[in-house]
């Protein structure tokens, strides 16, 4: 059997609560200015390939390079330079996994794939694809094993991007982007199945289908979008199949029921600013629904991993997708990827994990979205910004903020920032481009609110004065 295999795409996670974003000035800025991200918030891996196999280990990573000009917008560059990738301290992957030993037979390829090249031709280093606006590289073949941990994972790892003058082989800009990669998808390391052989025992009697014909990739029966396989029609998504047989399970609005499959009590995949938000914290189940629904939607014709949750169904026009695409497939300002700014989906900045966070506090000083106009401009537009949100004076750094229970109203927290001599908080008419109204100032890094300007449904911006 040939197997067709395309880049995964994803599962979103819509944001929720308050997303600070916005400008500040910047004293001076490289030249070019280089962001990368991963397609996803957690790429999932088999770790044994013998007997029945999820996912491959298969990373794809994305990037942008903008020269920055004065008199004029940054202008993405993608003809006469290169971009090299390569993982720090993981350097091979084929001593932390058996997938070379099955990986011809399960993909059905015509060679063996060589030790440490992905199924896409790609090892743990190498370079970029360019395309239109835009860097790829696809089917890095990570594990969650560094060099000098084999029994530990280290799901949250980090991948060094250099940018090069192709003709001069001048240095241009680099930037380290996390790779995320996970083992915890085990049927029977999770605890719920007893075996392998179990799991395939509780199949139907299917004709031309062998329990024993080890190893057997789930998706050669059941479509997969997530590996571009089409499968036995009656079988059914393989998303539908493990959605709708476990749609029992306990609890059904509980993370725990998700993490025994997507990676998990230990990864704890989704960690993005809507499920850290301390006051309403979000779920898996807040955006998807419950094992049910999902199942229920897949059996009413959605596509899985094709038709995700969309931003702008809770955030509206203003902040929503392009037409008909994916999050992870969309671009707004200036044609940066809406992952460029605000991280990958289930990763939405700021993060809990710090090396999600590690890129943008390099570039413009915080964590949080890339808010930061002089990142990219040489001088600080006049008028809104992206999603028509209005640029504060150009000594005022816009910061993420949370919100927390405080007595009958709430309060605003943020994140110190240093040199900064007073936060100001703003109300804002409306999500996105709202007009804004002074709340006040403080030196402390907390505001208490009360109604009705505490309310749920209002909106509220905080920025730190800069000397």
């Amino acid at each position: 059997m040939k197997t067709r295999f395309l880049p995964p795409p994803f599962q979103l996670a819509v944001v929720m609560g308050v997303i600070a974003c916005g400008f500040k000035a910047q004293a001076q800025a490289p030249d070019h200015v280089l962001i990368a991200w991963n397609d996803l918030g957690m790429h999932c891996a088999n770790q044994d390939f013998s007997e029945l196999v999820v996912l491959p280990p298969y990373n794809n990573v994305r990037a942008q390079l903008l020269r920055r000009q004065a008199g004029g917008p940054p202008m993405l560059v993608t003809d006469g330079v290169r971009l090299e990738y390569s993982i720090p301290g993981n350097t091979t992957s084929v001593t932390k996994t058996n997938f070379w030993d099955y990986a011809q037979v399960l993909f059905g390829l015509s060679t063996p794939l060589p030790p440490d090249v992905g199924l896409t031709g790609n090892g743990l280093s190498g370079i970029f694809q360019p395309h239109s606006g835009y860097h790829e590289v696809t089917g890095i073949p990570i594990t969650p094993f560094p060099d000098n941990d084999l029994l530990n994972e280290h799901p949250y790892q980090l991948l060094h991007v250099e940018a090069w003058d192709a003709a001069t082989n001048t240095w241009l800009a680099s930037t380290d982007a996390v790779i995320p990669v996970s083992n915890e998808i085990g049927c029977v390391s999770s605890g719920c199945h007893s075996s392998v052989q179990d799991i395939l025992d509780e199949h139907p009697d299917e004709a031309g289908f062998n329990p024993n014909a080890k190893p057997i990739l789930c998706a050669s029966c059941h479509a997969s979008p997530a590996l571009g396989t089409q499968g036995i029609p009656e079988a059914g998504f393989l998303s539908f199949r493990l959605h709708e047989k476990h749609k029992d399970m306990r609890p059904r609005d509980g993370m725990a029921s998700c993490y025994k499959c997507h990676p998990g009590a230990n990864t704890q995949c989704l960690r993005d600013v809507m499920s850290t938000n301390p006051a309403n914290p979000m779920i898996c189940q807040d955006c998807h629904g419950t094992m049910e629904e999902v199942a229920a939607s897949i059996d009413n014709g959605r596509i899985p991993w094709l038709n995700e949750p969309s931003c702008g169904s809770c955030h509206g026009a203003a902040f929503a997708e392009e037409p008909n695409t994916l999050f992870r497939q969309s671009r707004g300002h200036g044609g940066l990827f809406c992952s460029a700014c605000h991280g990958s989906p289930h990763a939405i900045l700021p993060s809990r994990e710090a090396n999600d966070n590690l890129q943008n506090i390099r570039l413009q000083g915080h964590a949080g979205t890339l808010s930061d106009c002089n990142v990219c401009h040489v001088t600080t537009p006049t008028g809104p910004g992206p999603h028509g949100i209005p640029a504060p004076p150009a000594n005022e750094v816009v910061l993420d903020i949370g919100r927390q229970p405080s007595g009958q109203g709430l309060r605003l927290v943020w994140n110190s920032l240093q040199g900064a001599q007073e936060y100001r908080v703003y109300h804002m008419s409306q999500a996105w481009g709202g007009a804004l109204q002074l709340v006040g100032s403080t030196t402390q890094t907390e505001w208490a609110l009360s109604e009705p300007q505490g309310a749920s449904k209002d909106f509220f911006r905080v920025t730190a004065l800069l000397p």
